[in-house]
Parts: structure tokens; C-alpha cells; sequence
């Protein structure tokens, strides 16, 4: 793990239990490429400290500090999946259709997949054509095996690969402002978004 504050060293304590049980979930600096921002300035509680790298659906390296500066809707699936994920989507979809045109361009929504064997750059591209997920504030990410788990211990969600390559897992929509900090999440599927819906006006207004 790359963990170097409070917020990421209990990432190290949830995936024990995390993964375990999962199936019952329903300025850059002279060692860091010029292409990833650095990791500092950052609010202690603020996920964008993880130094994990990702490779989004166009092939693009980026860290998750890239996201920095709007408040981003946050989900982690996988693209084979049937049932939950379409549904997760179709959530997150919810939610920005309930935003105005200047809010929706002042918010982004970030899909993270957990399959880091299938879920490759094209396979994202792919998933992005089928769900017809904008390009301008949908972000869909891949990443290697240490940083989803880190990721997905982070933001609360647990999940675990079946002999089918299936995953059982959990169903969390995260908010977070747009220092990286987590204000709410919505569990489960097909959720009233009232409240989530009203706490993205607040923050696409700042």
C-alpha cells in the first residue's frame, strides 16, 4: 500500500476484513514523471494522497489528484457485469440528470473497475460506448491490483471474484468535494437521491 496519512493507513485494516467478506456485501518532483501532479497539498482526509497510478479508457496515465478542483461522483464495477453495475450507472445517470447544464459542467462522475484482468483500456472504451457516458465529465478507470484494493478499502466498498470470474460485491455511490474528501454515500440500489441530489447542488455551487 502507498499509504502516508491517517485517512490511507486504515485503508490497511479495512481490506482484512473487507475483502474477507466480501460476498456477504450485498510540482512534480525528480522522482515523479512530469505527467502525474504531485501528491501534496492535500487535506488529511482527502483520498487524492494515494500515489496509485491509473490508465484511463483513451490510455492516459493520471492520478487520482487529477480529479482535484470538482466535486466527482464516485462508483467502482465491472464492466461484465449483469445486474448491480448497469444499475449503479443508471443511479449516477440519475443524479446528473438532476443537475442543471452548469452544474453537470461542474461535476464529474469517475467509474473505477475491480476486474483489473478484463477491464482494460478498450474494454473501458467499450463500456463508455454501450452506457453512452460523455466524455467531457465521465472519467472510467483501470488500475493494477494493489491500487483498486487500496481504492476500494478507502472508499468503504468490498468485493470478491467468483470462479467465474463474477464478483460479489458492494453498492456505493460516493460524493466527494472537490478537495477528494468524502461528504456522503448512497448505498444500495435504485435509492431515493433526494438528499445526495441536494448536497451536489451545494457543492457544484461553490
Amino acid at each position: 500500500m502507498k499509504a502516508k496519512n491517517t485517512i490511507l493507513s486504515a485503508a490497511l485494516a479495512l481490506l482484512v476484513a473487507g475483502t474477507a467478506n466480501a460476498a456477504d456485501a450485498g510540482p512534480a518532483s525528480c522522482c515523479v514523471p512530469s505527467a502525474f501532479p504531485a501528491t501534496t497539498n492535500f487535506t488529511d482526509n482527502s483520498l487524492y494522497q494515494t500515489e496509485s497510478k491509473w490508465t484511463t479508457d483513451t490510455g492516459k496515465r493520471i492520478r487520482l489528484g487529477e480529479l482535484k478542483g470538482k466535486p466527482q461522483v464516485v462508483a467502482m464495477l465491472f464492466a461484465n457485469c449483469q445486474y448491480a453495475c448497469p444499475l449503479i450507472v443508471n443511479d449516477m445517470k440519475r443524479l446528473e440528470a438532476a443537475l442543471t447544464p452548469a452544474q453537470r459542467r461542474n461535476v464529474g462522475f469517475t467509474l473505477v473497475s475491480f476486474d483489473t484482468k478484463r477491464d482494460t483500456s478498450a474494454a473501458l472504451a467499450a463500456y463508455r460506448m454501450a452506457h453512452a457516458l460523455p466524455a467531457h465529465n465521465w472519467t472510467l478507470l483501470h488500475g493494477e491490483p494493489d491500487d483498486v484494493l487500496e481504492l476500494a478499502a478507502l472508499l468503504g466498498v468490498q468485493f470478491k471474484e467468483d470462479e467465474n470470474g463474477q464478483f460479489a460485491h458492494s453498492n456505493v455511490i460516493t460524493i466527494l468535494n472537490a478537495q477528494g474528501e468524502i461528504v456522503r454515500q448512497q448505498i444500495g440500489l435504485n435509492q431515493d437521491l433526494k438528499e445526495t441530489v441536494r448536497i451536489l447542488w451545494q457543492l457544484a455551487a461553490r
